[in-house]
């Protein structure tokens, strides 16, 4: 008997766990439909500026950043940003804001390291593009399924 109760009193915060549950999936769904889309958005820009002269040389050991690297590099952010909307979104009132201030920020933080990195000044500027790309891609996509309401 007392089993019958408390699967009557489960049946109610279930049927929201499985709603819940499926949100994220959603989330993580599109956060990386959005990754892809970032890192070949990024490489793509990264090879047009290669083609217009960027070196994309670092003045540290002389290396040239690989189109490869762009994509490599690009892709884990942005699944760290996922990782940060699907958090936000388990444990946030306010997942949608929460997301924008705190990946607006981090981009922010992003652009610090070109700036520092000793290279020409097109090597530099194109960074701080490349920097941009992922974020007009992956902010705006999380953000507005953080805003989305599902059954």
């Amino acid at each position: 008997m007392n089993d019958m109760n408390d699967t009557g009193v489960a049946a109610g915060p279930a049927s929201g766990r499985a709603s819940h549950t499926h949100r994220l999936r959603r989330l993580s769904g599109t956060g990386f439909v959005a990754a892809f889309a970032a890192m070949v958005a990024t490489t793509l820009a990264a090879a047009l500026a290669r083609a217009v002269g960027v070196d994309f040389e670092v003045p540290d050991g002389g290396e040239t950043i690989p189109l490869t690297g762009f994509a490599v590099v690009t892709g884990f952010f942005s699944v760290v940003g996922v990782v940060i909307a699907v958090a936000l979104l388990r444990w946030s009132a306010r997942p949608a804001e929460r997301f924008v201030w705190t990946a607006v920020s981090l981009t922010a933080v992003s652009l610090v390291p070109p700036l520092l990195s000793g290279a020409d000044t097109a090597t530099t500027i194109a960074l701080l593009g490349l920097h941009l790309v992922p974020a007009a891609v992956m902010i705006p996509t999380l953000a507005r399924s953080l805003r989305t309401r599902t059954g």
